[in-house]
């Protein structure tokens, strides 16, 4: 799938669930403040956000962390005029920056004319991502050296009744999401290829999986 393929799939998904996407997320994207609790950037330091959105979860960070700049991209056209609407909204436009990209070849230079960030965050993007194995190498080009990856998406439920997992994956198929039981192996192998530390862990009964990739 081209980035222009992958633009027209996320905007036909995203092209009304836009207006109500924060309201009905907000009850099963669970651990998302978890990982903007975790980012702990340095002081002035700078975080982007792979697959934003409509922007929330870099409204929630650059609240909660005041002297950093906070930068997002994503394939969605229509998502990234509501994380306009919303950054307008919350008069964050001299600290959050948008733009378009496609995650598996984005140039932060080019957008941002920034090429490497403190921390990178992924949110229940992955998942969206048929080349997601392309996108956990290409982020650990945008981290600079002491920075660290933080990823946060729906993991295997090996701990929920056998029911409720089938039900969920099905519902989230209809939107293009799958979960990817190889996602542990898979950030592991990007450890040893860039020599950096892997923390883990499954949350919630394996509802969501955790994962800080630190250099």
């Amino acid at each position: 799938m081209t980035s222009n393929q992958a633009s027209l799939h996320m905007d036909h998904i995203y092209r009304y669930q836009r207006y109500i996407y924060d309201l009905t997320r907000k009850h099963y994207l669970l651990g998302r403040d978890k990982l903007i609790a975790g980012l702990n950037p340095p002081q002035n330091g700078v975080v982007l956000e792979v697959g934003c959105g409509t922007a929330r979860n870099l409204i929630k960070a650059a609240k909660r962390y005041p002297t950093c700049q906070f930068y997002g991209f994503d394939v969605s056209l229509v998502m990234l005029e509501e994380a306009k609407k919303s950054i307008a909204r919350a008069k964050l436009q001299d600290r959050i920056q948008v733009a378009y990209g496609d995650a598996t070849n984005f140039d932060g230079a080019d957008a941002f004319g920034l090429a490497q960030y403190d921390r990178v965050f992924i949110s229940y993007a992955l998942t969206m991502i048929p080349p997601w194995r392309d996108v956990l190498k290409h982020v650990m080009t945008l981290v600079a050296e002491q920075g660290s990856v933080h990823v946060i998406d729906f993991g295997q439920q090996q701990d929920l009744p056998a029911w409720f997992r089938k039900m969920l994956f099905m519902w989230l198929r209809q939107f293009s999401v799958y979960p990817q039981a190889e996602l542990k192996p898979e950030l592991e192998k990007v450890t040893e290829q860039n020599d950096v530390s892997l923390t883990f862990q499954s949350l919630y009964r394996g509802y969501s999986d955790y994962a800080i990739l630190q250099r």
